[in-house]
């Protein structure tokens, strides 16, 4: 099955689950979702520079390099919750996610200075990890019970709602930083 590549795609502006006949309808649909919400991601910080993923302007509390960190941390908090079962919060494993899940004081101290490629590489792995993960189960998975360490009573279709949720949330975040630590040049604007 193709996906697209990017944001200039057609393939990109439609949810086909049926194409690939090896995922289960739920299960399809939401992979195609995580899809395009990455896709829309990448397309907000393309070309960001260290110092402009690096700053939190006044009245802030995050940088992009901060959120990008935190989008992929989300990733993988769930996969250890939803495909491994584990409790990530006691999982000293899990620790370095923790750190940009939680997006506090210590966060803003460690995440900083990447360049923007170190931040779309985890993004990466953290995607093909869930991407996998879903692709190993089915629509009955999908609607039974998280489980272990969420602290919450919901299903693994929620779950993954909630990740695509978190991302576009973050998402609002970066465009408004972005406007004001790279400004987008529209065609016949004088900068």
């Amino acid at each position: 099955m193709s996906r697209a590549a990017d944001l200039r795609s057609v393939r990109a502006y439609r949810i086909l689950p049926q194409d690939d006949p090896l995922l289960t309808p739920h299960i399809g649909a939401l992979i195609e979702m995580l899809h395009y919400t990455r896709l829309t991601t990448m397309h907000e910080v393309a070309g960001l520079t260290v110092e402009q993923l690096d700053t939190i302007p006044a009245g802030f509390g995050n940088s992009v390099g901060m959120l990008l960190a935190h989008i992929a941390a989300v990733h993988r908090i769930y996969h250890g919750l939803s495909f491994e079962g584990r409790d990530v919060f006691d999982d000293e494993s899990y620790a370095p996610y923790r750190l940009a899940l939680d997006l506090n004081e210590a966060a803003r101290e460690h995440i900083r200075g990447r360049e923007l490629s170190e931040y779309l590489t985890e993004l990466e792995a953290a995607s093909a990890l869930t991407m996998d993960g879903l692709a190993a189960r089915d629509d009955v998975w999908l609607a039974s019970d998280l489980g272990a360490g969420s602290g919450q009573e919901m299903n693994q279709h929620w779950a993954w709602f909630h990740v695509i949720e978190d991302e576009v949330n973050h998402q609002g975040q970066i465009r408004v930083i972005r406007k004001i630590v790279a400004p987008r040049v529209k065609a016949g604007e004088q900068t």
